[in-house]
């Protein structure tokens, strides 16, 4: 049975940590600025990533510390909610989880745990709002830890896998053999990858076909050309993740 996260249409546009437009300034990755440009261009998912502030707050933010969009070499996990609230004033706005949820309503949420301590919290934000969810992380302990803090709240998010269960699959998939790859695949809605890992292609026609036996969506990641965005939609791909959602809406209305 397919999560609700999913909606019937696809292919799939994932805003990138939001919307910044081309033109727009002062406007910064993971803000309220960027995820309400996601929603004003009309795309229904969006992609995030979950930190937690000195205060115990969860925040959405990318990198584990403040340095590349704020100028700031303090770790995120150091410094409070008001000094963050206050370094993204004029960055597009601070953004909770809690928030986000709250402020979109509309808006379904891919949310990659980067933190260690951020996972039973997230778990515990997302519980009521499950069927808009689906929660990853790089670390499969972290992804674990995340669902089933949401599930003893009784929420069921859907979920990717994390990078030993993606080298799983991707493995099974290659050598084709199917009871590998329903194991690799149990309990997973989505795998999202990159199409390549340095010089080794990690989606290949033989991988979207076993994904898709076993009901699993394939969703590519980071996809900011056109070119590129036609390809893999031609091969069957199921979502684009992509900082250009203005170019990947036109591509898939066939206006570019």
């Amino acid at each position: 049975m397919t999560h609700p996260f999913f909606a019937p249409d696809r292919p799939r546009v994932f805003a990138h940590r939001g919307f910044v437009p081309p033109d727009a300034e002062g406007v910064v990755e993971n803000s309220f600025a960027a995820f309400a440009a996601a929603h004003a261009a009309g795309v229904p998912y969006v992609e995030s990533d979950c930190h937690v502030s000195a205060d115990g707050t969860v925040i959405l933010f990318h990198d584990a510390d403040l340095a590349r969009v704020a100028g700031d070499h303090r770790s995120v996990s150091d410094v409070g909610d008001r000094e963050l609230e206050l370094l993204m004033a004029e960055r597009g706005g601070l953004v909770t989880l809690a928030q986000a949820l709250e402020a979109f309503p509309t808006l379904r949420f891919n949310l990659d745990v980067k933190a260690e301590g951020a996972a039973e919290e997230v778990g515990r934000i997302v519980a009521p709002h499950a069927d808009r969810v689906l929660l990853t992380s790089f670390s499969e302990r972290r992804r674990v830890s995340a669902m089933r803090s949401a599930s003893r709240l009784g929420g069921r998010p859907a979920t990717s896998a994390g990078t030993t269960r993606v080298a799983a699959f991707v493995a099974a998939a290659t050598v084709g053999v199917p009871w590998l790859i329903r194991r690799a695949l149990r309990g997973i809605d989505a795998i999202q990858v990159p199409e390549r890992r340095g010089p080794i292609r990690v989606v290949s026609p033989r991988l979207i076909r076993a994904a898709h036996r076993a009901g699993v969506e394939v969703h590519v990641w980071t996809v900011n050309d056109a070119d590129d965005m036609r390809r893999l939609l031609a091969a069957g791909v199921d979502g684009l993740v992509t900082d250009r959602v203005d170019r990947a809406l036109a591509v898939i209305n066939g206006s570019r």
